[in-house]
């Protein structure tokens, strides 16, 4: 790919970014982990993985408006008719909406070719592991989701049974569950590495937030007497 058409693909990318948890440093890790990924297959497209890699999440301000849009299929339509609106021809753009439809987990179209899987990993890697984890706080932040929210106990629940999106939840049903749907031997590789650290950080932090209710509700009662 020359720089001018990178350039340009690039621009267009940072003119659809809004979201602080998908921004243009999400992008340049998932473009960095599909190159490692890539090194590793034979018979990739470098080209067409690059312009996926750099598209692949331009529907996310259709999806922020709208929670019931799927990214995946509206950046692929973009992506699309950003690409044959520039110059690329019907295959390369067809391939790259391809890919870019498919990187979101979805069990009725998954990826099937070898750049769609390289994205689909590399995407995951990014929700996998320590940076997983951040970028879910940043984004439960961002629409004023919960860390996590009382248990039948009273104490903070691990987030299995949650009624709201709180971000102990969106481990539990989503976060813990990425490492084995993985499609190269690279990118389970890079997933198992992460897999430690993660689920230690999880722990930690709702031991931590259990432990002033664990202290604290004990205190109180000490000081608060029946008339």
């Amino acid at each position: 790919m020359n720089r001018t058409d990178f350039d340009r693909l690039h621009a267009y990318m940072l003119s659809q970014m809004d979201d602080a948890a998908h921004d243009r440093e999400h992008i340049t890790r998932v473009l960095y982990n599909a190159l490692d990924i890539a090194a590793t297959e034979e018979n990739v497209d470098t080209d067409v993985l690059i312009a996926a890699c750099l598209l692949h999440d331009v529907g996310r301000r259709e999806q922020f408006a709208d929670p019931a849009v799927c990214h995946a299929r509206v950046g692929a339509g973009k992506a699309y008719r950003f690409l044959r609106e520039n110059g690329f021809s019907e295959d390369f753009a067809a391939c790259v909406r391809d890919a870019v439809r498919t990187h979101r987990f979805r069990a009725d179209d998954p990826p099937r070719t070898i750049e769609a899987k390289i994205l689909f990993d590399a995407d995951k890697l990014d929700a996998v592991g320590l940076m997983g984890i951040a970028r879910t706080l940043t984004y439960k932040g961002q629409v004023g989701d919960a860390l996590y929210e009382p248990g039948p106990d009273g104490l903070p629940s691990d987030g299995a049974g949650d009624r709201t999106n709180t971000f102990f939840n969106e481990y539990k049903i989503k976060l813990e569950k990425l490492y084995d749907r993985f499609y190269t031997p690279r990118g389970r590789e890079l997933a198992e590495r992460y897999r430690q650290e993660a689920e230690a950080f999880y722990k930690a932090l709702l031991a931590q937030c259990r432990a002033p209710y664990e202290r604290g509700r004990r205190l109180l009662e000490e000081h608060i007497h029946d008339e």
